[in-house]
C-alpha cells in the first residue's frame, strides 16, 4: 500500500502560492544585502581603527619628544651659571649688579624662546620669589606669548608657583589660567605651561620656578598635522582634562565611554567603538599623558554608504521588476479567476446573474468565465418561473395563517401546555413555556402602543430568562431601575430588541464573564435608560449614530435598532431616541432617551381590562 505524502502547498490556494514564491525569490536578497553591509562595516570599522592605532602611536611619539625637548632646554637654564648665582635676598650685590644680572639673564631665556624651524616658538620665563622687593626696577608684565625673568613679592604670588616647589624640580605640564595674578582690564593669559622648579646647586634651596608657555600651541601644531574624516584630536591628563586640542570650542573635560577605561595598566593604547564614534587612545599614566583620536562613524563610513545605497538601488530595482512581474501575472491570471470564484460562491439559482465581464482576450480563462456566466443565466431561466409561483403560494398560505390565528387563543394554550407540563414533572421546559406565554401576553398589551417601564421590565425579564435557559446560564444580567421611575410609559418592545443585540453581539461567547447592566435615571421632564455589556468585540459607534439619524437608512444596517429609533420619534418627536457609544472599562452602551411621562387613564384602565381578562 502507498502512502502519499500530501504537500503543504496541495493546501493552498493559487493566491498565497504565488506570494509565497514571491517572498522566497525577494527575502534572500534582502536578508543577504543586510548581512553583506554588516559585516562590510564591521571590517572597515576594524582596519580604520587598526590605521589609527598606528597614526596614533606616532603622533604621541612627536608629542613626547617635543616635551622630552622642553625637559633637556629646561636642565640646560637649570645648569646655567648665571641662573645659579641668582639670589634676591643677597645685600652684597650693588643695583647696578643686579641690573646687568637681570639684562643678561633676560638674553639668555630670549635666546632658547627662539625657534629656527618654523613652528610655533616656546617661550621661557623664570619666575624668582622676591620678598625684599631687591629687583624692583624688574616689569612684572608676563604674558603666553612673550619670556623674561619676573620677580614677586608675597602679593604677586602666581598660584601654581607654590605647586611647583612641591614637585621638587620635576617638571610636568598644567593648564595655567593666570600667569599673574588676576588684574581689572587683563587680557587672556591662559596657556599650557611647562612648569618646573630650579634648585640651587650651592644651597640646595629654590632659586625660582621656569615656565615654558604656548605649549598648547606647539602641540595643537602637531595635531593638525593629523588629517582625521570630521575627527578630533584631544590632549589630556590622566583625569581627562583637555590640555590642547586639533579644533577650539571644547569642553575642559574630555567625556570619553565607560569602554575606555584602562584598568590597572599604566602605559599603552586601547580602542572604543560606540554607535556614533570610534575613541582611539593612547595613555602614559605615569606621566599623566593622554592623546585621544575622536572619529565620527558617519564620516567614516559614507563611502561604504554610498556603496550600500547603490547595492539598495539594484536590490529596490529587482523588487520592483519582481513585484510587477507578479502584478502581470496576478491582473491577467488571478484576478479574473477570484472574480469567477466570488460568483460561484455566492451564486444561488434565482438570483440575479450580474454582466459577464468584458475580457479582451481569448484564452481558456475567458471561455471558462463566459460559459459559466451563461449556464447561470440558462438555470435561472429554468427555475425563475418555479420560484416566483412557489414564493406567491407561500405568502398566500401565511396571509391565511395569519387570518386564522387568535391570540387570545394561543396565549390559553400556552399556559395550558404550562400547567401540563408542570404536571408531569417537566419543570424546565415549563418554565420556558411560561416565559414564552409572557412574552406573548406582553407582547400584545391588548392593543397597546405604549405600556409601562414595569410591564416592559417584565417583558425584557421573560426574554432574558428564555436566553439564560438557551445557553445554560452563561452570562449575568443586573437590574438596577429605582421603584419611582416603574410607573413610566415606554414604548412597547423596545428593551427587548437591545438586550438581544447585547446578548448576539456582545457577551455570546463569553460564557460566565459576560455581563448586561440595565439601568435607568430621570430628572424632571427626561428618563435615560442605559443597556450596557462588557463585550470585547470593536464597534463603529459613529457609523452607528450616524444611520440613526439618517431619514432613508442603509438596509443592511439592519431594522431591529432603526426601528425601535422611529418608533420613539414618532410618539415623542425628533429631539428623543437612541444613542450608542463605548462603554468605559470595555463593552457598549445603548442610551434610551424618553419623555419623562405616565400613560394616560384611558390606557391604565385598558390594561387592567386585559390583567383581569
Amino acid at each position: 500500500m502507498k502512502i502519499r505524502l500530501k504537500s503543504p502547498l496541495y493546501r493552498m490556494n493559487v493566491k498565497r502560492q504565488l506570494i509565497l514564491l514571491f517572498l522566497v525569490a525577494i527575502i534572500p536578497l534582502f536578508v543577504l544585502n543586510a548581512y553583506g553591509n554588516y559585516r562590510a562595516g564591521q571590517i572597515l570599522k576594524q582596519h580604520v581603527t587598526n590605521a589609527y592605532i598606528e597614526l596614533n602611536k606616532q603622533n604621541f611619539k612627536l608629542i613626547s619628544r617635543d616635551i622630552e625637548a622642553i625637559n633637556k632646554v629646561s636642565s640646560t637654564v637649570f645648569q646655567n651659571a648665571l641662573l645659579q648665582k641668582l639670589n634676591p635676598v643677597s645685600r652684597e650685590e650693588t643695583v647696578l649688579e643686579r641690573v646687568k644680572n637681570y639684562e643678561n639673564l633676560e638674553k639668555v631665556l630670549a635666546s632658547y624662546s627662539q625657534d629656527s624651524d618654523e613652528r610655533e616658538p616656546l617661550y621661557y620665563s623664570l619666575y624668582v620669589y622676591d620678598p625684599d622687593n631687591t629687583y624692583s626696577f624688574a616689569p612684572f608684565y608676563p604674558g603666553p606669548r612673550k619670556s623674561g625673568v619676573y620677580f614677586f613679592d608675597d602679593g604677586e604670588k602666581p598660584e601654581w608657583f607654590d605647586e611647583a616647589i612641591g614637585k621638587k624640580g620635576r617638571g610636568y605640564l598644567r593648564l595655567v589660567e593666570h600667569l599673574s595674578p588676576p588684574t581689572r582690564g587683563q587680557s587672556s593669559q591662559k596657556t599650557l605651561a611647562y612648569i618646573r622648579a630650579i634648585n640651587s646647586i650651592y644651597t640646595n634651596g629654590t632659586i625660582g620656578v621656569l615656565v615654558v608657555t604656548n605649549l598648547d600651541a606647539r602641540i595643537g601644531e602637531s595635531l593638525r598635522t593629523v588629517s582625521l574624516p570630521e575627527g578630533e584630536l584631544f590632549f589630556t591628563d590622566g583625569e581627562n582634562r583637555i590640555l590642547a586640542a586639533s579644533t577650539p570650542g571644547h569642553e575642559a573635560v574630555l567625556s570619553l565611554p565607560a569602554e575606555a577605561d584602562s584598568g590597572e595598566a599604566m602605559i599603552g593604547v586601547t580602542n572604543v567603538i560606540t554607535d556614533k564614534f570610534i575613541y582611539v587612545i593612547n595613555y602614559n599614566y605615569v606621566l599623566q599623558q593622554k592623546l585621544v583620536y575622536k572619529v565620527p562613524l558617519q564620516a567614516l563610513l559614507q563611502q561604504q554608504n554610498e556603496i550600500k545605497q547603490v547595492i539598495q538601488l539594484i536590490s529596490i530595482v529587482y523588487f520592483a521588476v519582481g513585484l510587477f512581474i507578479l502584478l502581470y501575472f496576478w491582473r491577467s491570471l488571478m484576478t479574473p479567476l477570484q472574480r469567477l470564484v466570488y460568483f460561484v460562491r455566492r451564486y444561488e439559482p434565482g438570483n440575479v446573474v450580474p454582466e459577464t465581464p468584458r475580457m479582451k482576450r481569448n484564452d481558456e480563462i475567458s471561455v471558462l468565465i463566459y460559459t459559466i456566466y451563461d449556464m447561470a443565466r440558462r438555470l435561472n431561466s429554468l427555475v425563475h418561473y418555479k420560484y416566483a409561483m412557489d414564493l406567491k403560494q407561500k405568502e398566500s398560505q401565511l396571509q391565511l395563517l395569519y387570518q386564522q390565528i387568535n391570540p387570545h387563543l394561543l396565549y390559553n394554550t400556552l399556559e395550558s401546555i404550562y400547567w401540563k407540563s408542570t404536571l408531569e414533572g417537566n419543570t424546565a421546559s415549563a418554565e420556558m413555556i411560561k416565559e414564552l406565554s409572557k412574552l406573548m401576553k406582553i407582547s400584545l398589551s391588548r392593543g397597546r402602543e405604549l405600556i409601562t417601564l414595569e410591564e416592559e421590565l417584565e417583558h425584557a425579564s421573560a426574554y432574558i430568562k428564555l436566553q439564560q435557559h438557551r445557553y445554560e446560564y452563561q452570562f449575568h444580567v443586573g437590574i438596577d431601575i429605582p421603584a419611582e421611575l416603574l410607573p413610566l410609559a415606554i414604548p412597547k418592545i423596545t428593551l427587548q430588541p437591545l438586550i438581544e443585540n447585547a446578548i448576539i453581539h456582545g457577551v455570546r461567547h463569553m460564557g460566565e464573564d459576560g455581563e448586561i447592566w440595565i439601568s435607568a435615571s430621570g430628572d424632571e421632564e427626561h428618563l435615560f435608560i442605559r443597556i450596557e455589556d462588557n463585550g470585547y468585540k470593536s464597534v463603529d459607534y459613529d457609523r452607528i449614530n450616524r444611520q440613526l439619524h439618517k431619514e432613508n437608512p442603509d438596509p443592511s444596517f439592519g431594522y431591529g435598532i432603526g426601528n425601535i429609533n422611529q418608533r420613539i420619534k414618532l410618539h415623542f418627536g425628533a429631539s428623543f431616541g437612541l444613542s450608542y457609544a463605548g462603554r468605559p472599562g470595555g463593552g457598549t452602551r445603548v442610551t434610551l432617551h424618553l419623555p419623562k411621562s405616565l400613560q394616560d387613564r384611558e390606557q391604565q384602565e385598558l390594561g387592567q381590562d386585559g390583567k383581569q381578562k
